[in-house]
């Protein structure tokens, strides 16, 4: 396979993620990006072995580099992934590269998350005008949305003021793959909300403008919401850095704590499997251990015998 076709089957299956598979922008961007660094490999390779190595040769050194260069093992997972998936995509055109690629083995790191103590404190006792900020009523209805519906910061992001009901308390999610969910809130987010309609966005014109805006009006991006996040994190009694991930992993943790249905939570979360949402019994589970080796009556009787 020639690299100007190889280029050409890059681009259509680029189109066929975005337009057919409705994959995520960032899915797309990354895919995009792991094909590119795969072709500039395969330029900088010496004539000789341009000539005399097949596709699939080309591809596995260029992951054994990966391999030896100690690159992140999720990155090079979603290189694997990527080029499983090109690899089924290109058999449609009757191009088989055979690769058999395994991904893999990616170490499981448990998430980190904020105590319910930590999360109420931020929630109810930091009053507005302690916050370095022009938008208190913002920042703070930001915060508590994410912990009161568990949402992504892409999702938060791109929520509309059209997608929120506020009598049924409720808010339309366009998720992972634009696939739609709806999420909840409570009284306090409801509160939180209609303190900043009232106080910061009042001269809303059009229900299809961004929930969440900057000074100038214009949607908020990612990177805003982290510093919002980040702006929290000295309020704390405990130094620990603070992200919208983190606040999504607390209402995750904290919701299977207090008995929620694993299945329920997988769909508050938006996850596509139940092994995504599973990650969060290894941490209720370790708070469970932790608590019965402090306070089950067997520890003391132990103790008393010593």
């Amino acid at each position: 396979m020639e690299r100007t076709l190889f280029v050409e089957k890059k681009n259509e299956f680029l189109a066929q993620l975005e337009v057919e598979r409705n994959v995520s922008t960032h899915t797309l961007r990354a895919y995009d990006s792991d094909l590119n660094q795969f072709i500039l490999f395969w330029e900088r390779m010496s004539p000789s072995d341009q000539k005399h190595l097949s596709l699939r040769q080309i591809i596995e050194r260029y992951l054994m580099v990966l391999f030896y260069k100690k690159m992140n093992k999720s990155s090079i997972a979603r290189k694997f992934s990527c080029f499983n998936s090109f690899e089924r995509f290109l058999t449609a055109f009757g191009i088989n590269l055979n690769l058999n690629l395994k991904r893999p083995r990616i170490d499981k790191k448990l998430p980190v998350y904020l105590t319910m103590d930590e999360m109420f404190h931020l929630l109810d006792n930091v009053a507005n005008d302690e916050l370095p900020t022009r938008f208190p009523a913002r920042d703070k209805a930001i915060l508590e949305l994410l912990y009161a519906t568990g949402v992504r910061c892409s999702e938060l992001v791109h929520m509309n003021i059209s997608d929120v009901d506020l009598d049924a308390k409720t808010i339309r999610i366009k998720g992972k793959g634009r696939k739609e969910r709806i999420a909840l809130f409570g009284q306090k987010a409801l509160e939180k909300l209609l303190i900043y309609f009232q106080s910061e966005r009042f001269d809303v014109q059009n229900p299809s403008e961004p929930l969440f805006t900057n000074y100038r009006g214009n949607r908020f991006t990612p990177r805003s919401v982290q510093r919002v996040i980040h702006m929290f994190r000295s309020f704390l009694k405990v130094e620990r850095p603070i992200t919208p991930h983190k606040i999504r992993h607390s209402f995750a943790t904290h919701l299977l704590n207090q008995g929620a249905d694993l299945r329920t939570v997988q769909e508050l979360l938006g996850h596509k499997t139940l092994s995504s949402t599973e990650k969060y019994t290894h941490v209720t589970l370790k708070d469970l251990t932790k608590m019965c080796n402090t306070i089950h009556p067997l520890k003391n009787i132990l103790k008393n015998k010593k």
